[in-house]
C-alpha cells in the first residue's frame, strides 16, 4: 500500500504538471481537435486538448488560527473558502467568482465542504489497512481493507458534480429562516474521482431477496451517532447511475475534509448521500434509521412550520420528502455581485455566463435568460465538457480507467453564456436566467419555502442599478452572515419578496404576505426570570467546562446542551464569554430560538453589556504591551487623531495606536481591515484599507480615504461617509493582516505564500487604489539595494484627483539622483481623461496603446516580471485583457 500511496502522490505531480503547458479549456472558450501529450500513471496517453484536467492546487499546510481551539486544530485549510457555520464545524463554500474560474474541474483546495463535527484524522501509514464491512440481508458478508479494494477490484475514474442540499439556502433564509444555515450559490463543486464501482462490490456480497436499500455510515462520531444515511440497491447495483467508493480526488489522495481515505460517490443525488470516511453498507429492507438520515435532506411541505416539525416527528419518518435527485437549478456567475461595468468606451456586447445542473442523470438541454422578468426568453451558449470525457473512450486517467462513452447519463454540471449587447443591460433592470433538464423539469419563477430549506432553485435574478456612467450588478444573497445582495435591501425597505414580483411594487394594492412570511417572534427569555449577571460573573463562565454566551443582551448555560448540540460542543464553547448575537440570529432557526428559553439564565447588566459592545474581550491591564498593534485573530482599537483634506473628496485620516512606541505590525503589500458602526443604524461596517503610513511609523497610523458621498443617482459609501463624520477622539476597530500578496525587498515577493523573484513591477492604477501601489513602490524606492524596475501608470480624471503625486515624485527625484546618468529604477505617468489646458503628462484612459508602450515583458523571462492593479472594477477588466493581448500571464498578474 505504501508503493500506491507513492505512486499516488508521484502520479499527482505528473497530471499537475500538464496544465502549465495545455491549460484547462476556459468554460466559454472556443473547442479544438489538437492532441496533446498527457503523462500520468507513468504511462503517456494522448487526451484532446479540450479535455478540462485538474486546476493547479496548493494544498495547504498551514492551520488557521480559528481552527486551532477546535478538534480540527491539526488540519490545515485553504483560507479562501467561506465559513457558513461559525468556527466549528467546517462548513464552506468558495467565492463564487474564484469556484468559477476554476473551471469545469474544482481544485480540493476550493472544494465546498459539508462537515457535522470534527474530522476524524487518518495518519498516512494506518490508510492501507483502513477497513470497511458489507453486511445485512447479504448471502456472503465480509470486511475489506483499503489495499484490498485498490489490489482486487477494477478502478474507475469518473468526472462528478456534487451539490450540497442546501445550496441557495441564503435565499429561503432572507424570506424567513430555517433550520438550516444560509449557503450561497456556490455549494457546488466537480472533482474527478476515482475507485471502485459501488455495484462491484455488493455482487461480491450477493444481496438477499427482501433487501431494498443500502445504508451507508462513515467515521464522524457525532452527537447523534455516527453519520449516516441510504439509497435504493436497484440504483446502487445499476452501472448507468454512477455510484462508487473513491479513494482518489483529481489524481491526488482525498484529502480529510473530503473523505480521506475512503468515501461513497453517488451521482446525480445530494451531497448528503455520498458517505464520507466510509466504515459500513449494510443491506436492509427499510431505509436508514439513522438519526441524521431522518432529520436531515428532506423537503417537508411548505405549510409545516418549524414548530409543528418540532412537535409532530410523522413529518420526518415519511420517507416520501426524503430528498434523492438534485433539483435542476442554475446560477449567474458573471455579471459577479456588485461588479460594475461602465458605459463609456466600454465594448458592444457584455458575455453574461454562470453554471447549471440536473438530477439523477438528467442532461440539461436548455438554458434561457430573460431581460423583461420572463415576458420573452432568449437562449444562452451551454458547454458540455462531460461529453468531452465520454468521446475520448476507454484509456487510463488519475490512476483509473475512464471509460464512459456507453452511458448516457450526465452526472456532471455544465457552463453556459449568452452575450448581451451592454445597450440592453442599460435599459433593463434585471438578469433572470432559468434552467431545463431532459425530463422537461424546468425552474420555477417562485420560491418553495420548507423548514429545512433544501432544493431552492427559482430563477437566478441580478438585478441591475444604473448609477451615472456605471452599471452596478447584485446578486440575491451572500453566503452565510455576509451582508449584501438585492434581496436582503429589498426586504430592509419593506418589500414583500414572497409576492411574485421579487418584492417589487406591481401596482394597485400589495400582494398579501404569505404565511411563511408573518410568522410571529419567537421569545428567547424565560419571562419571570430576574436574575442579573454582571461581566465577571460571564467571564468565569468563558471556558468549555461551564459556557456561558450572550444573544441580544440575556445570558445562556450551554452547558447542558453540550452533547446535543448538532455542530458538536466546539461550537458552543467557542462563543463562551463572548456577545454571540449576530452569528447566532443570523444562523439558527425559529426552532432553535425556541429551545433558548431552556438555557436562560440571566439578563447582563448594562455595565457589562457595555463592556462587550466596546471590546469583544478586555485586554489584561497587567500584560506587557504588545510591540505590534495588529492581531490576525482580534480587533484592536485605534482612536481617530486627525483629519487632513487633499482635495475636496479626499482625506488622510490618522489614528493613534495603543501606545507611543507601537508599531503597525502590517507587511508590505498587505492590508488591513476597519470596522466601525453606521452612525444612523448602528449596523457594522466594515472595509479593507492600505495605510500610507510608513511600515515603521511608531505610534500613528494614516489611512488614505476618497468620501463617496451622497448624489441625486445614487448613495454614497457607507464607511467613506461614517469616517469622515467620525469626531476626533473616537475609536474605530482594526485586524489584520489581510492580503496575499507581500513584499519582502530586492525583488523578492510572496503570493499565496509562494515565494518569486521579480526584476520589474508593472504597477497600475486609478484613484484612491494608488495606496496598495504606493507601499510597494515606496519600499523599493528607498532601499538603494534594490535594483527591481518600476513603471507605474495612475489613472484619474483630474489634475486634483491625483493622490500622492508629491510623494511619488520626490521618490522619483531621490533615484534619479542616485542612478547611473540621472536614470533612476522608477518611473511614474500620470494620465487624465479630463485633462486641463496647459496639462503636459498623458491623456485619455489606460488602455491597450498606453499598456504597449510601457508595460511590455521585454527583457525579461518567465515570471521575472509581475503587474500590480488597483483600481475600479472597469478599469480591472480592461487592463486584464489588454495586458493579455500584449503577452503578460494571468499569474503574473495581482488584482489588490
Amino acid at each position: 500500500m505504501a508503493s500506491v500511496v507513492a505512486s499516488t502522490q508521484e502520479e499527482t505531480k505528473q497530471l499537475r504538471r500538464v496544465p502549465d503547458d495545455l491549460p484547462p479549456t476556459p468554460p466559454d472558450s472556443d473547442t479544438n481537435s489538437d492532441t496533446e501529450k498527457c503523462e500520468t500513471d507513468d504511462a503517456l496517453r494522448y487526451v484532446d486538448a479540450d479535455v478540462p484536467l485538474p486546476p493547479p492546487t496548493h494544498e495547504p499546510t498551514e492551520v488557521l488560527e480559528p481552527d486551532k481551539k477546535t478538534p480540527d486544530n491539526w488540519l490545515p485549510r485553504d483560507p479562501r473558502l467561506i465559513r457558513l457555520t461559525g468556527v466549528h464545524p467546517f462548513n464552506t463554500e468558495p467565492p463564487l467568482s474564484d469556484l468559477y474560474n476554476e473551471g469545469f474541474l474544482t481544485s480540493p483546495d476550493l472544494f465546498y465542504v459539508r462537515n457535522h463535527g470534527a474530522v476524524p484524522q487518518v495518519h498516512d501509514e494506518d490508510i492501507p489497512d483502513w477497513e470497511f464491512s458489507i453486511e445485512g440481508l447479504v448471502e456472503h458478508p465480509f470486511k475489506l481493507t483499503l489495499r484490498d479494494l485498490i489490489e482486487q477490484y477494477e478502478q474507475k475514474t469518473y468526472p462528478v458534480t456534487l451539490v450540497c442540499a442546501g445550496n441557495r439556502r441564503k435565499e429561503q433564509n432572507v424570506v424567513r429562516k430555517t433550520k438550516g444555515f444560509s449557503w450561497g450559490a456556490a455549494g457546488v463543486s466537480t472533482a474527478l474521482f476515482t475507485g471502485v464501482i459501488l455495484g462491484d462490490l455488493l455482487r461480491k456480497a450477493k444481496p438477499k431477496r427482501g433487501g431494498r436499500y443500502v445504508c451507508m455510515e462513515g467515521a464522524d462520531k457525532l452527537p447523534n451517532g455516527y453519520y449516516g444515511t441510504s439509497v435504493k440497491l436497484n440504483w446502487a447495483m445499476d452501472p448507468n447511475r454512477g455510484m462508487m467508493l473513491a479513494h482518489r480526488m483529481n489524481g491526488e489522495m482525498l484529502r480529510p475534509d473530503h473523505g480521506k481515505p475512503l468515501r461513497a460517490v453517488i451521482p446525480g443525488q445530494i451531497g448528503g448521500r455520498s458517505v464520507k470516511w466510509l466504515k459500513k453498507l449494510i443491506i436492509t429492507a427499510e431505509p436508514s434509521d439513522n438519526w441524521y438520515h431522518i432529520y436531515d435532506n428532506r423537503v417537508l411541505p411548505t405549510t409545516v412550520s418549524p414548530e409543528e416539525s418540532a412537535n409532530n416527528p410523522k413529518w420526518w419518518i415519511d420517507e416520501r420528502y426524503a430528498i434523492y435527485d438534485l433539483s435542476t437549478n442554475s446560477a449567474t456567475a458573471y455579471p459577479a455581485h456588485e461588479e460594475q461595468l461602465c458605459l463609456v468606451d466600454s465594448p458592444p456586447n457584455y458575455r453574461v455566463k454562470g453554471y447549471a445542473y440536473a438530477g439523477g442523470g438528467r442532461r440539461i438541454t436548455r438554458v434561457e435568460v430573460t431581460l423583461d422578468k420572463g415576458k420573452s426568453w432568449r437562449l444562452a451558449k451551454i458547454d458540455y465538457a462531460e461529453d468531452r470525457y465520454r468521446e475520448q473512450g476507454p484509456r487510463q486517467m488519475c490512476g483509473g480507467e475512464l471509460d464512459m462513452e456507453w452511458r448516457e447519463s450526465s452526472f456532471c454540471w455544465c457552463f453556459w453564456n449568452i452575450d448581451i449587447a451592454v445597450s440592453e443591460l442599460a435599459e433593463t433592470s434585471d438578469i433572470l436566467v432559468r434552467a431545463m433538464d431532459e425530463s422537461m423539469n424546468v425552474q420555477p419563477r417562485d420560491m418553495y419555502w420548507s423548514v429545512l430549506g433544501m432544493m431552492n432553485n427559482p430563477w437566478f435574478r441580478v438585478t441591475i442599478a444604473k448609477e451615472g456612467d456605471y452599471l452596478r450588478f447584485e446578486h440575491p444573497t451572500q453566503p452565510a452572515l455576509m451582508p449584501g445582495g438585492w434581496m436582503e435591501r429589498v426586504k430592509k425597505a419593506g418589500g414583500n419578496l414572497a409576492n411574485g414580483y421579487w418584492g417589487e411594487s406591481i401596482g394597485g394594492p400589495e400582494a398579501p404576505e404569505p404565511v411563511t412570511e408573518a410568522a410571529t417572534e419567537v421569545s428567547l427569555t424565560k419571562d419571570d426570570l430576574k436574575n442579573t449577571i454582571t461581566i465577571d460573573e460571564l467571564r468565569k463562565h468563558d471556558k468549555e467546562d461551564q459556557p456561558w454566551f450572550v444573544v441580544n443582551g440575556e445570558v445562556y448555560d450551554g452547558t447542558p446542551f453540550l452533547e446535543k448540540h448538532p455542530g458538536g460542543a466546539q461550537s458552543i464553547v467557542s462563543a463562551a464569554g463572548l456577545d454571540s448575537t449576530d452569528e447566532f440570529m443570523g444562523i439558527h432557526s425559529e426552532t432553535a430560538k425556541a429551545m433558548m428559553r431552556d438555557y436562560h439564565i440571566g439578563t447582563l447588566d448594562p455595565a457589562g453589556r457595555a463592556a462587550l459592545a466596546s471590546a469583544e474581550v478586555q485586554p489584561d491591564p497587567l500584560a506587557a504591551p504588545s510591540p505590534l498593534f495588529l492581531d490576525a485573530r482580534t480587533w484592536k482599537k485605534g482612536t481617530l487623531h486627525a483629519k487632513t483634506s487633499n482635495s475636496w473628496d479626499t482625506k488622510t485620516f490618522t489614528f493613534r495606536l495603543e501606545h507611543a512606541a507601537q508599531t503597525l505590525g502590517l507587511p508590505t503589500g498587505q492590508h488591513l481591515m476597519l470596522r466601525l458602526r453606521d452612525p444612523v443604524t448602528r449596523e457594522a461596517i466594515i472595509r479593507s484599507y492600505t495605510p500610507i503610513s510608513e511600515t515603521s511609523a511608531q505610534g500613528f497610523l494614516d489611512v488614505l480615504v476618497k468620501i463617496y458621498f451622497d448624489t441625486a443617482e445614487r448613495k454614497g459609501g457607507k464607511m467613506s461617509q461614517a469616517l469622515d463624520q467620525l469626531p476626533i477622539g473616537h475609536f474605530v476597530d482594526f485586524k489584520g493582516p489581510i492580503g496575499k500578496f507581500e513584499y519582502r525587498g530586492r525583488g523578492l515577493c510572496s503570493v499565496n505564500g509562494r515565494e518569486r523573484k521579480v526584476k520589474r513591477f508593472l504597477m497600475v492604477c486609478g484613484g484612491s487604489g494608488i495606496t496598495p501601489i504606493y507601499q510597494v513602490f515606496r519600499a523599493v524606492m528607498r532601499d538603494r539595494e534594490d535594483a527591481t524596475e518600476c513603471v507605474l501608470l495612475s489613472g484619474n480624471r483630474g489634475v486634483e484627483d491625483i493622490l500622492c503625486k508629491a510623494e511619488l515624485d520626490g521618490l522619483v527625484r531621490e533615484n534619479e539622483s542616485e542612478g547611473e546618468g540621472g536614470k533612476g529604477k522608477g518611473r511614474v505617468l500620470y494620465t487624465l481623461t479630463q485633462a486641463p489646458e496647459g496639462w503636459e503628462g498623458l491623456r485619455g484612459r489606460i488602455g491597450e496603446t498606453l499598456l504597449r508602450e510601457q508595460g511590455g515583458r521585454e527583457g525579461l523571462g518567465e515570471g521575472e516580471g509581475m503587474v500590480l492593479v488597483c483600481g475600479p472594477e472597469p478599469l480591472e477588466k480592461s487592463v486584464r485583457e489588454a495586458l493579455v493581448e500584449i503577452g503578460w500571464r494571468d499569474d503574473e498578474m495581482l488584482f489588490f
